[in-house]
């Protein structure tokens, strides 16, 4: 089966700026990009029945407007992309995981609308986001292929000037192939530098070391960075790497360290809250939230 790019369409601002960032990214990677619209109807296919209210009718109307006005907008600004485009009768978040099954990425607005209804509903996104086993791109409101770039020596948004930096969160004691790899396939297709950031502490609770023992502990982080970045190096010589050491909490260094970066790229280890429902955990939450660009959550174990 040949993978797709998939994204999730449902008409708010977001979803706009997440099909067109979807369609830069097919192209980018050679791939044909499907679009999905998810709603709840009540009968397979999300169509309405004969004999269903005005109201129901008009959303399903006002579905595959949307559908259409998306392919039509793709075929103006992309005319070498293959795109197709599907309704499906499904709640958003069970549509958008079936989806993501067989394909490379699926990207989706950050904040976008439910479906049903158009409510807005962050919720499906970080409800997507903490059960697909694929990677996920959340696309927030006003990107655009301008901000993906560095602007020009004017100060002006520009398509024309090189992209900005991809930038990976990498935790120095996780499994991170899949991360790093997404993290430098997407540098490399975008022949934009990658910046790997590593959050490192110091830990002492009750006491702050001496300047010596600090400096030893950022060393050791430092060299085990090297050396877990190496062989990514050698697998992608064209990717100009550079290291990036914070002192602090994970979530709020990689907050900070993100400011002018095109794309974020962190793994996700799925928790389960109490309730037993899975949960994307406190850092990738953080990102979400916080985080301006793109951000891409990779599965890691």
């Amino acid at each position: 089966m040949i993978r797709s790019v998939v994204a999730g369409v449902d008409g708010s601002r977001d979803s706009v700026a997440a099909v067109d960032w979807a369609a830069r990214e097919a192209l980018r990677r050679g791939l044909p990009l499907r679009l999905v619209h998810a709603w709840e109807a009540g009968l397979p296919g999300g169509d309405a029945a004969p004999d269903s209210s005005p109201e129901l009718r008009a959303v399903q109307q006002h579905a595959r407007q949307v559908l259409r006005s998306a392919l039509d907008r793709l075929s103006r600004r992309y005319p070498p992309l293959a795109v197709s485009a599907e309704q499906v009768g499904r709640p958003p978040v069970p549509a958008l995981l079936a989806e993501a099954e067989n394909a490379d990425l699926l990207v989706i607005g950050g904040q976008g609308s439910s479906g049903l209804g158009g409510f807005v509903s962050g919720t499906v996104a970080l409800a997507t986001a903490a059960r697909t086993e694929r990677p996920i791109v959340l696309v927030p409101a006003g990107e655009s292929a301008e901000t993906e770039h560095l602007p020009d020596a004017d100060g002006r948004p520009s398509v024309d000037t090189p992209f900005r930096d991809v930038t990976v969160a990498v935790d120095i004691d996780g499994t991170y192939d899949d991360v790093l790899d997404f993290a430098f396939r997407a540098a490399e297709v975008r022949g934009a530098p990658l910046r790997a950031v590593h959050a490192w502490h110091v830990p002492f609770p009750h006491s702050r070391p001496a300047a010596g023992e600090r400096a030893r502990l950022r060393g050791a982080a430092e060299d085990e960075l090297a050396r877990l970045l190496e062989p990514w190096r050698v697998k992608y010589p064209a990717v100009d790497v550079r290291e990036d050491l914070h002192e602090g909490r994970p979530a709020h260094a990689l907050v900070r360290a993100t400011g002018g970066a095109g794309l974020l790229v962190a793994g996700i280890r799925r928790h389960r809250t109490v309730a037993g429902r899975p949960t994307t955990g406190a850092v990738a939450h953080t990102l979400i939230h916080h985080v301006r660009c793109p951000v891409a959550l990779v599965s890691h174990e």
